[in-house]
C-alpha cells in the first residue's frame, strides 16, 4: 500500500467513526502518519475532556483503523 493509499484508508476509518464522535459534541482529526506504522489523531470538541477518551481512542478510533490498514500498530491522540 503506497503512502497515499494508506492516508486515504485512514481518512476512510475515520469518516467512519466521525458520526458517532459528533453526535456527542466531539470529533477527529488526522495529524500525521508515521513509518507507516504509527497514526496520530486529535480529538476535539467534547471528546477533548472526556473522561473515556482512552477508551474511545483504543476501542474505536485504533480498530477502526486497523480494519482499513492493517500494518497500523498503534494509534496516539495528539493532547489539545
Amino acid at each position: 500500500m503506497t503512502e497515499q493509499e494508506l492516508k486515504i484508508n485512514i481518512e476512510k476509518a475515520l469518516e467512519e467513526i466521525r458520526p458517532f464522535l459528533q453526535s456527542d459534541g466531539g470529533d477527529i482529526s488526522l495529524i500525521s502518519i508515521e513509518n507507516g506504522k504509527s497514526v496520530t489523531v486529535q480529538l476535539q470538541g467534547a471528546c477533548v475532556g472526556c473522561s473515556v477518551n482512552q477508551m474511545t481512542l483504543k476501542s474505536g478510533v485504533e480498530m477502526t483503523i486497523k480494519k482499513y490498514a492493517p500494518q497500523i500498530e498503534r494509534v496516539i491522540n495528539l493532547e489539545a
